[in-house]
């Protein structure tokens, strides 16, 4: 497999940019602007934060793209957008106004010590990731365990929420 996925959360406004919906979509408009094609887009999902916690509930997508880059290097510009919008790290699973993962770069497995891991090393137990990437691959199967998306996602907890968000309109056209 020769695709690359990139997953998308945010659960707090932007100052200008508005709510965490409209944070994402720039975040697709900056990576194109850097260079970074985006292919196709899941639908947009909404997802109670994991672990449980009392923040408020994230918007969560993955994106199809196509890059040039090594995997170091797209995660550094992911994280150099993250930064451009507001994003500033500080404890694990924190409240963000924008979150962009490096979660499969063409179906490499990272070595002990690489940089970065990949496939990422959660995706697996996360709903608010397998659900849309499901939706754009219903044939990607893990890199490491070979394990079909399908039979992941049927393994994820009960307790983990997420859930389309209906769009206004048609559905959106591959970007």
């Amino acid at each position: 497999m020769s695709r690359i996925y990139v997953a998308l959360g945010a659960n707090l406004p932007h100052p200008t940019l508005g709510p965490p919906r409209a944070v994402l979509e720039r975040a697709l408009e900056e990576l194109g602007a850097r260079g970074v094609a985006i292919r196709r887009r899941s639908r947009w999902y909404r997802s109670a934060p994991v672990p449980p916690s009392g923040q408020p509930w994230f918007v969560n997508g993955v994106a199809e793209v196509a890059s040039g880059l090594e995997p170091g290097a797209l995660l550094t510009l992911l994280h150099d957008l993250e930064a451009g919008l507001g994003r500033v790290r500080s404890v694990p699973n924190a409240a963000r106004i924008v979150d962009l993962d490096l979660i499969d770069w063409r179906g490499r497995v990272a070595a002990p010590g690489d940089w970065p891991l990949l496939p990422h090393p959660r995706l697996q137990e996360r709903a608010f990731v397998l659900l849309p990437l499901q939706e754009l691959a219903p044939d990607w199967r893990h890199p490491v365990s070979g394990t079909a998306i399908a039979d992941l996602v049927a393994a994820l907890p009960a307790d983990q929420q997420a859930e389309p968000i209906e769009e206004e309109g048609p559905a959106p056209p591959p970007l």
